[in-house]
């Protein structure tokens, strides 16, 4: 009996599609929720370090600190000059600590820094704007500034001069009395006998009966000219 209900339970089975083999695997199902978190691991080893980075910003000063105790007192040891004295030292040489030849020397600094060139030849300073003009004018211009027109007195400010020459008209109306009733051009316009002279081979020229005025050359040598309204360079020295 029992084995007829086990047949039939069977037999049964069959119709409905029953099978002791696995069938094919079904479509993926809805992803589920996440799961609770697992419990932390354990710490690993210490990466290396990073680039440096950018430097920050300067902070706020910080307070100020106490007083130090006060110290030993230094060796003695003379003032020394200041800088505007140093500076006048450059240009005009040694400054004496008399009153008045600093202030001298202070005038010269100011008269310098009026002038477009300068230049300075031991204790001599030549300045001038580069203007042309009669020597008339030139005297008179150089005497408006409380100075006198340039007159070299050896061969290196002699030299020195022609520096001034621009591109064109390359001469320079230098310090000779223009009176030849005076000396025959031998001194300056104070009637000082001159100490250093550099003429031009014929000069000066004997033909000028009373006055002529004197000319520096690009190749620096002089010349009398009867021609005094010519344009010529304007340099006047302190």
């Amino acid at each position: 009996m029992r084995m007829c209900l086990l047949f039939w339970i069977l037999c049964l089975m069959v119709p409905i599609g029953y099978s002791q083999l696995p069938g094919p695997p079904g479509p993926k199902g809805d992803e589920g929720p996440p799961g609770r978190p697992g419990p932390p691991g354990k710490y690993g080893f210490p990466g290396s370090p990073g680039q440096k980075g950018d430097v920050g910003n300067v902070g706020a000063p910080g307070a100020i600190g106490p007083r130090g105790g006060t110290g030993y007192p230094g060796a003695g040891r003379s003032t020394g000059p200041t800088g505007d004295t140093l500076c006048k030292q450059a240009l005009f040489g040694s400054i004496s600590p008399d009153l008045e030849a600093l202030k001298k020397s202070t005038s010269k600094l100011e008269l310098v820094i009026n002038y477009d060139f300068f230049r300075k030849v031991h204790q001599k300073n030549f300045v001038s704007n580069k203007e042309r003009g009669t020597f008339s004018r030139a005297v008179e211009f150089c005497f408006q500034q409380g100075l006198e027109l340039a007159l070299p007195q050896n061969e290196e400010e002699n030299r020195v001069l022609t520096q001034f020459f621009g591109d064109i008209n390359k001469t320079a109306w230098i310090n000779i009395n223009n009176k030849k009733a005076v000396g025959n051009f031998d001194s300056d316009m104070k009637n000082q006998s001159l100490t250093f002279t550099k003429w031009e081979e014929g000069q000066p020229d004997k033909s000028i009966q009373d006055t002529g005025c004197t000319m520096l050359l690009e190749n620096g040598v002089w010349r009398v000219t009867p021609e005094c309204s010519l344009n010529a360079y304007i340099i006047c020295q302190i």
